[in-house]
């Protein structure tokens, strides 16, 4: 495959358009991607991500264009397209009753290949994946990151020369990531064209290449690294912000001179508009009594900078809560809380306390035990063993009365998709007994905050996942709770969304709402006060973001990422565990 990597692109995008009905999902696109190379496809929700990954995959015609894949026209050509393809999508089909040999053997004859005859085949996916000790595990019970890998091996089983991959990063862990990387390189370093589409923008950074797509237009093609020298002089970190980070965030996206800003642990970053001058963020460094450092410009920096900045500082919904006020400090606790199924144990003697107003993350791999501690918070599961409490009730009796006090958005989206995104309001203003002119108020706020008026009449799963996300949090903020429990609540959305929701969430918390949250998403972590760490249902560590990365500082990695901590973190727990045994 490598001399294909002189001679000819392995796709080839030629002025390609796709409308659905009056919505234009891809407008004149024309780009090529090339063999031996990992390419990213990157943009927000609804760029038209997806529609293109079907398009080069031979499952959607486009209305306007050509595309060739491997030298096949990907319409006349249709067969020898899927022959030449491995596609993955974003919710891959796996069969979740049929274990994991069972559904590579399925695949493999959904390729018109002869299972019995490729053992040796199946030995390498197995070794190439790591899945080898987990053949006969259905595939319903693998954690998020195995079910990846197990969506790699059927991809790829036909030895493809372009294997298309749409978000396999969306609910995986660091650690998983990082298999799913070192595969890939493998890949692309055999001579494979891999086209990796993602939300995630340290995952777009990784790549030689990336389409940027924005409104079904291409915005840039090329290395990320040209599109973020582009920033260079424009990135800014105030430092050791401490408790008033999320006010000095707030107050610096509201200067015309910012286009962005994030908190990164107790500092806070910025990134100037083009031409700016950085006058007013350094008066806000010396009001504030902290320092100011150029920093180096990240992908995502450019990237947010592309689509005209961020979506600003203050958010609609915190400015019309009223302040949280409880009789004690701890609006959360827990106390050897332990939860088994059968002979498993999901959550093993976990203990915290989180205080009124606190940004709380809990973290681990897939399968550590995080939605597991979620659900016996909220009530939604009954503990084994230990206790907890939420604003001064005890959910071992006051199941009902706790619940009221919280709100929940779950992983899976708590919408119910018989209902229309009106109906979901309605139902969910009915559940927390909000009544007459305080509940027509409510859906009226909710609507307006989350930009739901023309999606109204639709049904959730029509919604794009930005809008699906912004629908579940307005459902579980209708009754304005002192507690709330986020899921992963920005799982696949693109930055502009997510930096959208964190807007919200640090608007509540300064209104003295107390915000746990889980998060496979490492930048999310930064924003958090503390952070506890679960592997393998235990308490690994609780700390500050800050302190957490600095246990795994190392003379040659000497300012570690939160990315960086956590899988030191979680290697660090498994050997201690081997020692053990």
């Amino acid at each position: 495959m490598h001399s294909l990597a002189c001679v000819e692109p392995a796709v080839v995008i030629d002025d390609v358009s796709k409308n659905f009905g009056g919505v234009q999902a891809l407008r004149s696109l024309t780009a090529q991607i090339a063999y031996g190379r990992l390419t990213g496809l990157v943009g927000p929700d609804g760029a038209g991500k997806t529609t293109l990954m079907r398009i080069l995959a031979g499952l959607m015609v486009p209305n306007n264009g050509q595309v060739t894949l491997a030298g096949f026209d990907v319409v006349r050509d249709n067969d020898a397209v899927h022959a030449a393809s491995g596609y993955m999508p974003q919710r891959f089909g796996l069969y979740e009753d049929l274990s994991v040999m069972e559904n590579m053997r399925l695949y493999a004859q959904l390729r018109g290949m002869n299972a019995a005859q490729n053992g040796a085949l199946f030995e390498e996916l197995l070794e190439f994946t790591k899945l080898g000790p987990f053949t006969r595990r259905l595939a319903g019970k693998l954690s998020g990151g195995m079910k990846q890998k197990l969506g790699l091996a059927c991809a790829l089983m036909a030895r493809p020369k372009v294997l298309l991959l749409d978000e396999p990063g969306v609910g995986v862990d660091p650690v998983s990531r990082q298999d799913l990387w070192r595969m890939v390189q493998a890949l692309t370093d055999e001579g494979m064209a891999v086209v990796w589409s993602t939300a995630y923008l340290d995952e777009a950074e990784r790549c030689e290449s990336v389409l940027l797509l924005n409104n079904g237009q291409l915005l840039y093609e090329g290395p990320p690294q040209v599109l973020t020298a582009q920033l260079e002089g424009r990135s800014f970190r105030l430092e050791n912000v401490g408790k008033q980070r999320r006010e000095v965030l707030t107050r610096a996206l509201d200067f015309s001179s910012v286009s962005d800003g994030v908190i990164q642990g107790a500092g806070v970053r910025l990134v100037l508009r083009k031409g700016a001058e950085v006058e007013e963020v350094k008066v806000l460094a010396a009001q504030t009594g902290v320092s100011l450092f150029a920093v180096p410009a990240r992908f995502e920096d450019a990237f947010i900078d592309l689509l005209g900045g961020g979506p600003g500082g203050t958010s609609a919904l915190a400015e019309r809560m009223p302040e949280v006020v409880l009789q004690k400090d701890v609006a959360v606790s827990c106390h050897k809380l332990t939860k088994k199924f059968g002979e498993f144990t999901a959550t093993d003697n976990v203990s915290f306390e989180v205080k009124r107003g606190e940004i709380f993350g809990l973290l681990g791999p897939n399968g550590a035990g995080k939605s597991t501690t979620f659900k016996m918070l909220c009530g939604l599961l009954k503990p084994t063993s230990g206790e907890a409490h939420v604003v001064g009730h005890d959910l071992r009796t006051a199941t009902g009365a706790a619940k009221k006090q919280l709100g929940y958005m779950a992983q899976k989206f708590s919408l119910y998709g018989l209902l229309s995104v009106r109906q979901n309001l309605e139902f969910a203003a009915g559940v927390y007994e909000l009544e007459g002119e305080i509940r027509k108020q409510r859906i009226k706020e909710m609507i307006e905050t989350f930009d739901l008026a023309s999606w109204l009449s639709s049904a959730p799963d029509a919604l794009p996942l930005g809008h699906k996300q912004r629908l579940a949090l307005a459902c579980a903020l209708m009754h304005r709770p002192p507690v709330m429990f986020l899921d992963e609540p920005t799982s696949g959305v693109d930055p502009l969304t997510r930096r959208e929701f964190w807007t919200h969430i640090n608007g509540l918390s300064r209104k003295g709402v107390t915000i746990m949250v889980t998060t496979h998403f490492m930048d999310e972590a930064e924003y958090c006060d503390r952070v506890a760490m679960l592997s393998h249902s235990q308490l690994i560590a609780l700390d500050t973001p800050d302190a957490l990365k600095r246990m795994a500082a190392t003379s040659e990695r000497p300012d570690p990422t939160m990315e960086d901590a956590f899988i030191y973190l979680v290697e660090t727990a498994r050997q201690a565990r081997d020692a053990a045994v």
